[in-house]
């Protein structure tokens, strides 16, 4: 440990405060105005607000605790291992825990704050319990904090505080270039149906191509395989068996209903996933992409209750589709190919941003708490 620092436990500088939730069988509790935290509140590094407020007699009748504005709470069940900071006074639930300095000249919040969220992965391998993980109170007070002089807890803070600042710049950014992208693609998409030409006409799937199901069950494939095996996940597997040899297109019936994939050559379907081939009057690609997403959106407005959707034959069969004359077919196809190729290059970019940012926020944290920023 770096000279001038030491190392304490928790428990002796802190305060470590449980929170409750009021009866649910009382409506009127559930009608006041102090802000009472759940998980679900902590998506940033501040709850500033509550999905619930709480009377002040939910608060004595359910032993909860208001934590002062400013102070640190954590997950030590639900959620185990989030860290947030209060905006305001805040009542907590039993999932929760406020960790509040006995002395903010001896140990900064902020620099608890940010120490907090390194301890992250050690809290989490420390949950216990058969449905949820969880900590016990004489963990948390357990763990040992390294503390510094206050000036220097301040001037890590405050390297802390400009570094993240600029790494939410920098996530913020290519978040917006991915959205903007995106949202580029959906607009020439929906002009196919908005903004038809001379020639164009409305056919129905069952017009456009043959539609008949797999005969595979899931466990017949083979990671192994040779040929790929299509079924209701997000990627295909593989199988040492194929059923077709043809240009298709393959839609999810159930799991990622709706999913479309485009596939030319040998390859094995499961008996939920519907198999389009033998396309007269328009190609394949170009229907590929007038249904990719459209189709997903499609099913899923049709869900009702907790019942899952699912297609049915006669869905796709039915299912309209605008054809454009087969010049228009081929330019339009290559225009949506290249914005699909340029945002799946934007989202791979995003990707590997967001593991480089998480990569330099964790190098950040781990020099910031031995010593060497």
């Amino acid at each position: 440990m770096k000279k001038g620092w030491t190392a304490r436990n928790l428990g002796d500088l802190c305060d470590v405060v449980g929170g409750g939730t009021p009866s649910k069988d009382n409506p009127a509790f559930y009608s006041g105005k102090i802000p009472w935290a759940t998980v679900r509140d902590m998506r940033q590094d501040v709850i500033t607000e509550t999905e619930c407020r709480i009377s002040k007699e939910a608060v004595q009748s359910s032993a909860t605790n208001i934590i002062p504005a400013g102070n640190v709470v954590i997950a030590t069940r639900v959620g185990l291992g989030k860290v947030c900071l209060l905006g305001q006074d805040t009542a907590i639930n039993q999932d929760l825990r406020g960790i509040i300095p006995q002395d903010t000249k001896t140990l900064s919040v902020r620099f608890l704050f940010w120490w907090l969220k390194t301890m992250a992965d050690t809290i989490i391998a420390e949950g216990t319990g058969a449905t949820v993980q969880g900590v016990k109170l004489p963990f948390v007070k357990s763990l040992q904090i390294p503390v510094p002089p206050l000036a220097e807890q301040q001037r890590i803070v405050g390297v802390l505080d400009e570094a993240f600042a600029g790494l939410a710049t920098a996530q913020a950014h290519a978040a917006q270039n991915l959205q903007n992208a995106r949202a580029l693609f959906e607009s020439h998409l929906q002009s196919v149906f908005t903004h038809r030409g001379q020639g164009w006409v409305e056919k129905t799937l069952g017009e456009l191509c043959q539609i008949k199901t797999g005969k595979k069950d899931v466990n017949q494939g083979n990671p192994e395989g040779q040929y790929p095996f299509f079924t209701c996940a997000a990627e295909h597997t593989y199988s040492d068996f194929y059923s077709f040899d043809t240009e298709a297109l393959l839609v999810a019936g159930n799991g990622n209903v709706g999913q479309v994939s485009y596939y030319s050559g040998k390859f094995e379907s499961y008996q939920r996933t519907y198999v389009l081939f033998d396309f007269r009057g328009v190609t394949a690609k170009y229907l590929f992409r007038v249904l990719d997403k459209r189709l997903s959106a499609t099913v899923g407005k049709q869900k009702l209750g907790n019942t899952m959707p699912y297609i049915k034959i006669g869905m796709l069969n039915d299912f309209p589709v605008p054809i454009p004359p087969g010049d228009e077919q081929a330019r339009m196809t290559e225009h949506l190919d290249a914005l699909a190729a340029e945002t799946q290059r934007l989202t791979r970019l995003y990707e590997q941003k967001q593991a480089a940012l998480a990569a330099l926020k964790k190098s950040l944290l781990h020099q910031a708490f031995t010593g060497e920023l």
